[in-house]
């Protein structure tokens, strides 16, 4: 609608002109000009407000927020420290017995069990061995009358046939001291016929003597022939050259058709299941470390965590480092290698300690703080953290137990005014 719709229609009147003077327009019409420019009237603008409706109030820019209480939670105390896993027993194989390498059934990463044989020197050597110390064990038994093969069983020593015979001359020779005594006294015989039935007597007592010293020098040589038979045994069955462990072998030290000495290594073998974790764990430290304390350990670039027990303890500290040896046994599920860097973590003791969600603590340039709310504007509190118990923060200092805090204060900043949202966890306690 144009300004000329709205002025209101009057007659036309003449107006008088005067030389030297200026026409004014009529006065209810400027009134009606400055009325619509003041309103800003055009044909977008909105409707006027009803007389006496009061003006809203502008946002007072307050943000809102959810508190979680500061709860007691147990924290663990570690040790942490850095160590290498051993393989659990590292043996060298050698041969027992001289001789060629006849054959080798393993190789590099080859795995054996307790007893497998993994070597073979020739042992046809062995074997005439067996059999020369057989006869002379056999010849032994035949000198004291017993058959060539069975047990060592008690002998009666007065009834072989050494000394059989022996006490039969004794007994012959007493007979006929006995006759020349009769003799002597009737004047049949003569005294050196006398004396020499006398000797004939001691002499064949001292053959019964000898003789039975004889059986028992009989008895040692079978025992010597039963060991050097045994010993034979023994070196034909070490001609097989078996694996004192389970393990996997490390290495392979030998060829087949190489002669090898007494003690000359064949393969090195490790066990690899369980590991053995050593770490030296400091003095400052080593008061609180006991054994069957549980243990876990991490190996970089595996992100799993595996578990196991402080198994061994040494009784002394190193002087030379001030550290405690300390060892633990690590099952191993199959891909661990001995000689691996791992961290450990020995668990020396569980206590309540005041605890926040992860994500109310901020640190920034080198601080560590939360943000409480107190009179409806966030206040920020520096604070210690210690270790990080899943999803919650270990408070060291700064804050106790029924305390409250913005869970997530994002950008939130000293002194900015905040809403909490109502039915919070930390609500109530604000």
């Amino acid at each position: 609608m144009s300004i000329r719709e709205l002025a209101p229609r009057r007659p036309p009147t003449r107006m008088r002109h005067r030389p030297g003077r200026v026409a004014v327009p009529w006065p209810p019409l400027v009134a009606l000009l400055a009325l619509l420019q003041g309103a800003g009237c055009d044909s977008g603008s909105a409707a006027p407000r009803p007389e006496g409706a009061r003006a809203e109030q502008p946002a007072s820019g307050a943000r809102e927020v959810e508190l979680a209480p500061v709860t007691e939670a147990a924290v663990e105390q570690l040790v942490a420290i850095s160590g290498t896993l051993d393989a659990d027993e590292q043996v060298t194989v050698g041969a027992k017995v001289p001789g060629r390498l006849a054959s080798l059934s393993v190789d590099l990463a080859s795995p054996v069990t307790k007893g497998q044989v993994i070597g073979q020197i020739e042992a046809r050597d062995y074997e005439l061995r067996v059999e020369q110390a057989a006869a002379a064990l056999a010849q032994s038994r035949a000198q004291l009358g017993l058959p060539p093969g069975g047990p060592d069983e008690p002998l009666d020593v007065e009834g072989t046939a050494i000394v059989r015979q022996a006490s039969a001359t004794l007994k012959e020779a007493e007979a006929n001291r006995d006759r020349a005594h009769k003799l002597a006294k009737d004047g049949l015989i003569t005294g050196v016929d006398l004396d020499a039935a006398e000797a004939a007597a001691v002499r064949a007592e001292t053959a019964v003597q000898s003789a039975r010293e004889e059986v028992r020098i009989r008895q040692a040589a079978v025992r010597q022939r039963r060991s050097e038979l045994s010993l034979a045994r023994q070196q034909l069955a070490d001609a097989a050259v078996r694996s004192p462990i389970d393990g996997v072998v490390q290495a392979r030290r030998a060829s087949v058709g190489q002669y090898l000495t007494a003690g000359a290594p064949i393969a090195d073998l490790v066990r690899i299941d369980p590991l053995r974790l050593r770490v030296a764990v400091p003095e400052l430290e080593a008061a609180s470390v006991r054994q069957g304390q549980p243990v876990r350990v991490t190996v970089q670039g595996d992100g799993a965590v595996y578990a196991g027990t402080v198994a061994r303890v040494a009784p002394a500290l190193d002087p030379e480092s001030r550290t405690l040896l300390v060892e633990s046994d690590i099952k191993n599920p199959g891909h661990l290698r001995p000689g691996s860097l791992v961290s450990a973590q020995i668990v020396v003791s569980s206590k309540p300690a005041p605890t926040v969600p992860a994500t109310a603590v901020i640190r920034f340039a080198g601080l560590t703080k939360v943000v409480t709310v107190e009179g409806g504007k966030a206040r920020e509190k520096q604070v210690t953290t210690g270790r990080t118990v899943g999803d919650r923060v270990e408070i060291v200092s700064g804050l106790s137990v029924g305390e409250s805090v913005v869970a997530r204060p994002g950008s939130l900043q000293q002194g900015q005014p905040v809403r909490v949202v109502e039915g919070s966890p930390g609500a109530d306690a604000r």
